[in-house]
């Protein structure tokens, strides 16, 4: 069955303004009263927050099941609609539905329910707090989804871990007019090129060393086009291979502008052999290598900026993203292959782990969403010919706290610790922000949200 757009409710971000409901009410009733929205904003006394009673537009809507008369339908847009012909106005729809979604209207004199307004929800347009947003990224996963999946089932990734999603939508839309090169980490670990005897990649792939990745690719490439064939050159590096002892011949191969496409999947250390630090594990960081002790207390120095060392470069594309907004890797992977026709394209995926990182495995999305919404880590892309730019506002940010305590390998750090980070974070933003030629409103500058004591207890 296909994904399908819905409507999500954050509710951390609600006030219970009843924006939402006006919004609604005016494009949906007669008369503009709100008691006719079709989205209601609840208090939920017991959790301390709002809530929101929607139709979910299930993917097997029990609405619909229930429903005598067969008057509710799941359509290929994805909407659970009602038929009036159909309708005997018995309402078990609403005692069906777990999630308020469908409510007798008296006024209307039948059951009313969202449709999504054709695509542009009032209510989400309403909301100013951002605590409702319209997902559409399942039209992308519909359309990719038709693309062969080029790496086997059964890879043996951690569970809760997202480097096999970025593994198998990237070489999803890449093709298989590709050779691919998967330097030691935990890509080859979990199996892209095999094991048993088995080939996990329906590509041709090979292991480099940790050190010549990009210089491999280099003379792959340039064979192939000796003897006239166009093939995608083709890294899935870690951070290790990318930009530790793998950064000298990706930095030969980045100032000769060679037509390789080169991601590195950042999960701030060498995860695969037992999460010790790299050049890219954040300042204050546990690892097998940063241990906490009396004296010890997390990784001394602050990470590395790769994909800024890279644009420095001068490379035809450079990109930062983030499995928690796949539209934005999407349109990212796209212009990085395009790109890679004409020279050098480095794509830099921010991924958390969550063996090394010391949190959940149910976590990973909400994670990576976090530390986009800190500043922690930016999205922005960078074209020769356009500069950098910006892929969200980066002038509003949540506190660095929100983002640190989700995460045991900082459940150490002391307040001056915390402020340091904060005080990084801020820089690296505004660093970011003068070179996309934006700037701060007057009097201002990127704030990094210290805590009113700097004593923030992690363990909460």
């Amino acid at each position: 069955m296909s994904a399908t757009p819905t409507i999500a409710f954050d509710a951390e971000r609600c006030d219970g303004c009843g924006d939402c409901m006006s919004a609604c009410a005016s494009a949906k009733s007669t008369d503009g009263n709100t008691a006719q929205s079709r989205i209601r904003i609840v208090r939920d006394d017991e959790a301390g927050h709002w809530g929101v009673a929607l139709c979910r537009q299930c993917g097997d809507p029990r609405c619909a099941s229930v429903c005598p008369a067969a008057a509710l339908a799941k359509g290929d847009d994805g909407i659970v609609a009602w038929d009036a012909e159909r309708c005997v106005n018995c309402l078990i729809c609403t005692a069906g539905c777990t999630f308020g979604g469908i409510a007798f209207s008296a006024d209307e004199g039948h059951v009313v329910k969202c449709d999504q307004c054709a695509g542009t929800p009032q209510c989400v347009t309403a909301c100013t707090r951002g605590a409702l947003r319209y997902v559409t990224a399942a039209k992308l996963y519909n359309r990719w989804g038709e693309l062969e999946d080029l790496f086997v089932p059964g890879l043996g990734g951690c569970q809760g871990c997202n480097t096999e999603l970025i593994m198998r939508h990237t070489l999803r839309r890449v093709g298989p007019n590709t050779v691919l090169a998967t330097p030691p980490g935990c890509i080859p670990g979990m199996g892209s090129v095999g094991y048993n005897g088995m080939l996990g990649c329906k590509v041709p792939v090979f292991h480099p060393l940790l050190t010549n990745t990009a210089s491999m690719l280099t003379g792959i490439r340039r064979q192939h086009k000796r003897k006239g064939r166009n093939v995608t050159a083709l890294a899935l590096a870690g951070d290790g291979g990318a930009g530790d002892v793998g950064f000298q011949s990706l930095s030969g191969a980045a100032e000769r502008g060679e037509q390789i496409l080169f991601v590195c999947v950042d999960n701030e250390g060498y995860m695969n052999t037992g999460a010790q630090r790299s050049g890219s594990t954040t300042y204050g960081a546990w690892t097998a290598t940063t241990p906490i002790g009396d004296s010890a207390r997390g990784k001394a120095q602050d990470a590395k900026n790769l994909p800024l060392l890279m644009m420095w470069h001068g490379c035809e594309y450079v990109a930062t993203a983030s499995t928690a907004f796949m539209e934005d890797f999407y349109a990212k992977l796209e212009a990085a292959l395009e790109a890679s026709e004409r020279g050098f394209a480095y794509l830099h995926l921010y991924s958390p782990c969550t063996s090394g990182w010391r949190f959940p495995s149910a976590s990973n999305i909400e994670v990576a969403r976090t530390a986009v919404e800190t500043n922690f880590a930016v999205l922005w892309e960078y074209r020769r010919e356009q500069g950098l730019t910006l892929s969200r506002d980066i002038d509003d940010p949540l506190p660095v706290t929100d983002y640190l305590k989700l995460l045991g390998k900082f459940r150490h750090l002391d307040p001056a610790q915390i402020a340091h980070i904060e005080r990084h974070v801020a820089e690296q933003a505004q660093v970011l922000c003068e070179l996309a030629g934006m700037q701060p409103r007057e009097g201002e500058r990127i704030v990094c949200h210290p805590s009113d004591s700097m004593a923030v207890d992690l363990d909460q």
